[in-house]
């Protein structure tokens, strides 16, 4: 699959803006702050209907406008798919897909496959751990576009159950409010169970993809892999041993992992049920939800250590850059059973790597079906990555 057109209005810096593309490599050349990264921005929302930037829409919106359009034209083997993204302010987005009529913006998602590299990236070992559950609930949805309502409605009955626990410590708690509160434990159980064995599922798809990724990227002197936390773990059968999901006493991460991964998602659902009922009452004395995918943690391993805080500053690039070439390989399987290969995107991400990162790279990605590059200078970009060039100016594109 390519992106074939790419049209804006009124998108961040962009009035209107139109954009001839192609398969093979294109870079985007033009000078930081010119609006190269709002191009891939574009993309990137349309594909996962999120921002690597910014957390909320607001700042998408050309300053003064209320909505803005996203249009683009996928090309798909013979086929080709027309989507159009309207992003509103105060109100819902809408979609239209081969100009039907509008639809939900979420109906959009895995239509436009894509794997953004971006700075940014340094988050995902860097930051806090909602970075690295964002990162897998992104790639679940363009894999399995069913999973954003999944994680749509888990977040929705959070909300729920976290305004019962913070009525708790107002003093406005009753034997209503406990019943109430019973109903929507099971209703969290059940959504919650989904998006964690859909979690469980994708992380043992992108353990091995992230060793060979980090492997070709450096000298393959440390081993990298991901193990998944789950709070699960911290409970405990009737009899004190550890449930599914607790660490044995060995520390083995594999036999954690083994266990919740083997437990249906009515198993997991009971688990929950379980946990809430033993978090209880420090819930109601803290007034949140302490058991749940929503403090889970994904993490990163090299060698024998995590690698937030004890990775060097260039093994915590390749790690970024692993986990989005695991992610295009878990793609890539699927695009081998019917799926699309994804639209690989690399945003500004040569100038932050020195010269041999910045050769491996380019190695690996130069065979993909489509490569859009970004970058302020030619002398950025790899020898390797030999393409197309566009240059960006303020307000658009130098067709020159």
């Amino acid at each position: 699959m390519y992106l074939e057109h790419l049209s804006l209005t009124d998108f961040r810096s962009y009035a209107q803006v139109d954009l001839a593309l192609g398969p093979g490599v294109t870079v985007l050349v033009g000078s930081n702050g010119i609006g190269k990264t709002n191009l891939m921005e574009a993309i990137g929302y349309l594909a996962t209907l999120s921002s690597h930037r910014v957390s909320s829409d607001a700042p998408l919106l050309r300053f003064g406008t209320e909505r803005a359009l996203v249009r683009a034209r996928l090309v798909r083997g013979s086929q080709t798919t027309v989507l159009e993204l309207e992003i509103n302010a105060g109100r819902a987005n809408r979609g239209r897909i081969n100009r039907s009529n509008p639809v939900r913006a979420r109906d959009l998602l895995g239509i436009c496959q894509t794997v953004l590299f971006a700075p940014e990236d340094l988050s995902l070992v860097k930051g806090d751990p909602s970075n690295r559950r964002r990162f897998l609930d992104e790639l679940l949805a363009s894999l399995i576009p069913h999973h954003a309502a999944t994680r749509s409605d888990y977040d929705r009955v959070l909300k729920q159950r976290n305004a019962l626990l913070k009525s708790a410590r107002s003093g406005r708690f009753t034997a209503a409010h406990e019943s109430t509160l019973d109903v929507w434990d099971q209703h969290m159980a059940r959504a919650g169970a989904e998006l964690l064995h859909a979690r469980l599922e994708l992380v043992e798809r992108l353990r091995p993809h992230l060793a060979r990724a980090y492997a070709q990227l450096t000298d393959a002197s440390k081993p990298a892999d991901a193990t998944y936390r789950s709070t699960l773990q911290n409970q405990m059968d009737d009899d004190g041993v550890p449930g599914p999901g607790q660490r044995p006493a060995d520390g083995g991460a594999s036999a954690v992992e083994d266990d919740l991964r083997l437990l249906s998602v009515d198993q997991l659902t009971d688990r929950y049920v379980k946990a809430f009922a033993e978090s209880r009452k420090k819930e109601l004395e803290r007034g949140i939800s302490l058991v749940g995918p929503h403090r889970d943690e994904l993490e990163l391993v090299l060698g024998q250590a995590p690698a937030k805080g004890y990775a060097s500053h260039g093994e915590t690039w390749s790690m970024c850059l692993s986990l989005r070439l695991a992610s295009y390989y878990v793609m890539l399987d699927d695009a081998r059973t019917g799926g699309s290969a994804p639209i690989l995107i690399l945003d500004d991400v040569f100038a932050e790597l020195d010269v041999q990162r910045r050769r491996k790279l380019a190695a690996i990605v130069s065979g993909a079906e489509q490569v859009l590059v970004t970058a302020a200078v030619d002398a950025d970009i790899p020898e390797e990555l030999s393409g197309r060039r566009v240059k960006v100016i303020p307000g658009g594109i130098d067709e020159q």
